[in-house]
């Protein structure tokens, strides 16, 4: 039997070509960006004609075609009984057989401390004999960063990195970062490593006049609108709401937009220490990609701060570019050199005041927000977008040059 174009195991008709096996922690509609990425993979592959199979977590055990994907919930909890089931399944499968694994220690359960989990790929590579490549978006909690506790979990990551490493044929990561921190796991093993931005998960959603967003946008926000695309977890947002305060103060010609899960709730607690700012500070809640990208595109210029610096895992920040919008953002322990040297976005230290005065030379300046736009949709063209990712994957050499860097 055949779904989606893709022969199911046990059809007389199966082809010996190698099947794409992405193991995720999560996939559209589960929320989250590693679902989001996955996705973007897996169609990416099957429209450069590829066989993909998508194995997650959820309820649901039976093969679902998602634009030609073919979606297994059938990772379940991921516990031992759950991986006994996928075992069986992947047997069915002719070899080679290649595992993409997308590797976030926290997503897997077991308060992300699941060494079954680990456990069972090297199993898979060392006694069914597949081919495991581990796509590393993070590898491990850092040490005293917190409690006792969480040192105790970051030494299990630890342990959980080293037997993956030592069942990996090959091994991406989001930034190269990770590379240098991956190697001493490696405990001597000679393991091909490459970079492998993270692109946008957002579409360029076509920008209408006529559209509810568009309409509400122009009548209601006027002047200059500032935004910011995230989840405004607690790290971020520590940086943002003083930045958000001192760009609206004294300047009555502008407002802030706040876009994305989380938006809401952040837009309450900045009310309630600025009450004079409720007209000029707008959250969109979580709302659809093509409803984020229209909000997005309408944005004179977008304000990305990170505690660890801009970086290629960044997916936010990959948004704003791939939509030719002005960014700003700072660098940090994470950020790569080919952030200064594009010179393609607005790249300043972690500090407020630097902001705010940046910003309001920036908005002053047309024609150097439209430079910035153009050199910023380029710069995403030419080394993010998905292409390189798919391109890299397929290739059965040595990692693409233009993506590896140490």
């Amino acid at each position: 039997m055949a779904i989606g174009g893709q022969t199911l195991p046990g059809d007389i008709s199966v082809v010996t070509a190698p099947v794409w096996h992405i193991i995720t922690c999560e996939y559209p509609p589960q929320v989250g960006g590693v679902g989001d990425y996955t996705q973007l993979v897996a169609k990416g592959l099957v429209e450069e004609g590829e066989r993909v199979h998508v194995w997650s977590p959820g309820s649901s055990l039976s093969g679902v075609c998602d634009d030609g994907v073919l979606v297994h919930r059938e990772l379940g909890q991921v516990n031992i009984r759950d991986l006994k089931r996928v075992n069986r399944r992947l047997n069915e499968f002719p070899r080679p057989r290649r595992l993409l694994v997308q590797w976030v220690p926290h997503g897997y359960g077991y308060k992300s401390m699941n060494l079954a989990f680990c456990l069972w790929l090297w199993n898979r590579a060392k006694v069914a004999g597949d081919e495991i490549e581990i796509m590393v978006h993070e590898p491990f909690l850092a040490f005293r960063e917190g409690s006792l506790r969480q040192d105790a979990v970051a030494a299990v990551h630890r342990i959980m990195v080293t037997i993956l490493l030592n069942a990996a044929t090959r091994v991406w990561t989001s930034i190269p970062a990770w590379a240098t921190l991956l190697r001493p796991y490696m405990l001597g093993r000679s393991i091909p490593v490459a970079w492998l931005p993270v692109p946008s998960n957002v579409e360029c959603a076509p920008d209408s006049r006529e559209n509810e967003t568009g309409c509400y946008i122009e009548n209601l926000i006027a002047g200059h609108k500032l935004g910011h695309f995230g989840t405004f977890g607690s790290p971020i947002a520590g940086i943002l709401a003083p930045l958000v305060s001192r760009l609206l103060e004294e300047r009555p010609g502008r407002s802030f937009i706040l876009i994305g899960r989380g938006s809401t709730e952040f837009r309450l607690k900045m009310m309630a220490e600025n009450p004079a700012l409720k007209e000029r500070i707008h959250a969109t809640g979580e709302v659809a990609a093509a409803e984020v990208s229209r909000w997005i595109r309408r944005c004179d210029l977008m304000v990305q701060p990170y505690p660890d610096g801009v970086s290629g895992r960044r997916t936010t920040a990959m948004v704003a570019l791939s939509h030719g919008v002005p960014l700003i953002t700072n660098r940090g322990l994470l950020t790569e050199d080919v952030w200064a040297q594009s010179g393609a976005i607005l790249l300043l230290s972690c500090d407020t005041t630097q902001f705010v005065d940046a910003v309001d030379e920036l908005l002053i300046d047309d024609s150097r927000r439209r430079c910035m736009a153009l050199r910023g949709r380029t710069f995403y063209l030419n080394r993010f977008d998905l292409r390189h990712t798919i391109r890299a994957l397929r290739s059965r050499g040595e990692p693409q040059p233009a993506l590896c860097e140490s």
